[in-house]
């Protein structure tokens, strides 16, 4: 599996804008449609929230990739 290090610029990113910007997703529309389809574990529990609120620490996964989330330094 494919491990990305995303290091969030704020508090929280949206789950769809973090898979459009780790190119999981082709676009917003696109994440938005992959977590409406429970492609989407955050933390290793399926998420349909499509905005949910990304935070440091968590762990995303989706179509073969995962996602560490980390905070600014």
């Amino acid at each position: 599996m494919a491990v990305n290090i995303f290091t969030l610029k704020g508090e929280h990113i949206a789950l769809c804008d973090l898979l459009k910007i780790e190119g999981i997703a082709d676009s917003g529309g696109q994440g938005k449609a992959m977590v409406a389809e429970g492609l989407v574990t955050v933390d290793g529990e399926t998420e349909l929230r499509k905005t949910a609120k990304i935070r440091a620490g968590q762990i995303v996964e989706c179509m073969g990739q995962q996602v560490q989330v980390v905070a600014k330094k």
